[in-house]
Order: C-alpha cells, then sequence, then structure tokens
C-alpha cells in the first residue's frame, strides 16, 4: 500500500503551537519512536531529517513503508483514539524531533478549539490517503 507522505504533515502554525509544549529529541543513531501495538505516549513532531513509518501483518509480513517529511505528527490517531499505534516509527540517524507529551496533548486539545480543528483536518488527510491507496490497490 502506498500512503501519500504529504497526509501526516501539519500546517505551520499547528506544529508552533504544538513545540511550544514539547520537548526536543536529537537522534545520534536509529532510534524507534514508537512500535506499532505500543501504548501511545505523546506525539511526534519531525522537525528535520528522515523517519520511517511501516506497518506489518500479525504474520509478520511488511504491508506498507513511508518516509516522513519534515512537518509530519507521527502517532496522532492512536494518541487521539486511545488505542495501540498501528505504525512503527523510526527515526534515522540525524533526525530532529519534537515530542508532545500525551498529557500535554489531551490539555492542549482540550483548551483550544481551533487547535483540536486542526488535528482533525491532519487526521482526516490520512484516512484520505489511506483510501485513496486501498482504492489504487
Amino acid at each position: 500500500m502506498k500512503l501519500d507522505p504529504s497526509a501526516f504533515v501539519a500546517d505551520p502554525e499547528l506544529i508552533n503551537a504544538l513545540e511550544k509544549h514539547s520537548t526536543a529529541i536529537s537522534c545520534d543513531a536509529d532510534r524507534v519512536l514508537f512500535n506499532q501495538g505500543d501504548h501511545p505516549q505523546g506525539l511526534y513532531i519531525l522537525d528535520q531529517g528522515e523517519t520511517t513509518l511501516t506497518m506489518a501483518s500479525s504474520t509478520g509480513e511488511q504491508l506498507m513503508s513511508i518516509q516522513a517529511r519534515a512537518g509530519s505528527l507521527l502517532g496522532l490517531p492512536g494518541l487521539i483514539g486511545n488505542e495501540p499505534y498501528t505504525l512503527t516509527a523510526i527515526a534515522r540517524k540525524g533526525a530532529r524531533l519534537s515530542l508532545v507529551p500525551r498529557d500535554k496533548f489531551n490539555t492542549l486539545m482540550r483548551s483550544d478549539p481551533q487547535l483540536s480543528l486542526k488535528m482533525l483536518q491532519v487526521l482526516a488527510a490520512e484516512v484520505r490517503s489511506a483510501r485513496q491507496a486501498l482504492s489504487n490497490r
């Protein structure tokens, strides 16, 4: 399945608002941010570099792989739905990211309706991309 990498990208206003509540992460080596099936710990923002998102079947077969672009929000569906991550994210050596912890993310979503709407727009783009990829199979 081929997802559009731009589906994960948020507008700069949303990224700026989120990064005010985040902690910077620098990758001196490849680093697993989260694994498929992990309980969400927060929202990752890819500021610079490469991050690979993958999905595996229950038998371990790789179903998809996508290179996230700078400005991508990683782990958003799991965090919003309070469900395990459906992808694995591996940041490549040299990548710079930010992590908005779960509690800060939840507080932001409750306190800023405009921010919540912008999050929904990113989720909608991910859903559209997934549906498009399925229809092209």
